[in-house]
């Protein structure tokens, strides 16, 4: 038993040390990005949803304390409804409700997105031009 209790435990930390741990700017582009664009679009026909930067900004709008506008995200991207978008409603009208996103990310991945937005969107001042989450 000790045998097997010294070889498991160094390859069990062996495998949780090499486990890859993804930031939220990472996980933004592998899971958000095709829908969502980082930049300022110069031609906004081509959306196919609304660019990270307007969504951010709409959300700081409504909830101000950073705690608020996290909880909020992480909720919205898994149960998204009409009645809790903070967004315009023009907004909704030209790209539909967002899909839920629930199943497709843990938690903790989830509030790393949430954060990464928070901590880089909804500014003045945001980048111009990406092809990101465009047609």
């Amino acid at each position: 038993m000790k045998t097997l209790m010294l070889f498991l435990l160094p390859t069990l930390f062996i495998s949780l040390a090499n486990a890859e741990v993804k930031s939220g700017a990472e996980l933004f582009t592998e899971k958000c990005v095709s829908c969502h664009i980082t930049t300022r679009p110069d031609d906004r026909s081509k959306l196919i949803a609304p660019p990270a930067m307007g969504i951010t900004r709409h959300v700081k709008m409504e909830y101000p304390k950073k705690e608020d506008a996290l909880k909020f995200i992480v909720d919205y991207i898994q149960n998204p409804s009409k009645e809790k978008a903070v967004c315009i409603p023009r907004s909704i009208k030209r790209f539909g409700l967002m899909p839920s996103q629930k199943g497709l990310a843990t938690d903790e991945e989830f509030i790393k997105i949430a954060n990464y937005l928070y901590d880089n969107f909804g500014n003045r001042g945001q980048r111009r031009n990406s092809n990101q989450g465009m047609n």
